[in-house]
């Protein structure tokens, strides 16, 4: 697994590849210290995760983000920092991060990266007691009929959104979860959405 690291903290970005390296799955490729980094070392290294903080100058982690993943749409970005401004969450989820992460939680990085690599989505503790309020903020509730979401579908959504995992959803719907896998594809195909954590941020915005 290739990681890019990028943060603006000399001694923070010395600590992280140390951290990193001492797990035989992981390589640091490379590291920055700011986002117009992240973007030209992105390309260069092409890694499988950029781990990257937020502040920084020159270029903010979520601005570099953005660039990033409009250039790269199945770039996987883990978002790494201090600050638990409620604007960055809402910023990092809807461009489609795949994990924010708070500094102090060091034990949790690698964990979380191997989580990411595996197609999955990480966020703190501290991020997800505060996922439902920000996202229901000034939301409208739609109808999922108009995206022709079946009742079936509609439940899958509710199931997502609790934060069940494939496995648990097929064992309340009496389902196999390659059939649950199919129903996931088809939703975010119809709610034109990139990935499980998308199915949440729709499913809270129009509760």
């Amino acid at each position: 697994m290739n990681i890019l690291v990028v943060d603006d903290d000399n001694l923070v970005c010395s600590s992280l590849k140390i951290i990193l390296s001492a797990d035989p799955d992981i390589t640091v490729v490379g590291s920055g210290s700011n986002g117009q980094d992240a973007i030209s070392l992105y390309k260069t290294h092409n890694p499988d995760i950029l781990l990257m903080d937020i502040r920084m100058e020159q270029m903010s982690g979520l601005d570099a983000g953005e660039i990033i993943l409009k250039k790269y749409p199945t770039a996987k970005i883990l978002y790494l920092t201090t600050f638990l401004d409620d604007d960055y969450i809402i910023k990092a989820l809807h461009m489609g991060a795949k994990g924010y992460m708070l500094k102090q939680n060091f034990e949790s990085i690698i964990p979380s990266l191997k989580a990411v690599h595996m197609g999955q989505n990480v966020y703190g503790d501290e991020i997800i007691t505060k996922l439902p309020n920000l996202i229901t903020q000034n939301t409208a509730t739609i109808n999922y009929a108009s995206y022709q979401i079946s009742d079936k579908e509609y439940d899958i959504i509710t199931h997502v959104a609790n934060g069940l995992s494939n496995k648990e959803i097929a064992e309340l719907l009496f389902l196999s979860e390659g059939t649950i896998r199919n129903y996931i594809s088809l939703i975010l195909e119809k709610l034109n959405l990139r990935d499980r954590t998308q199915i949440a941020i729709f499913y809270y915005k129009n509760k």
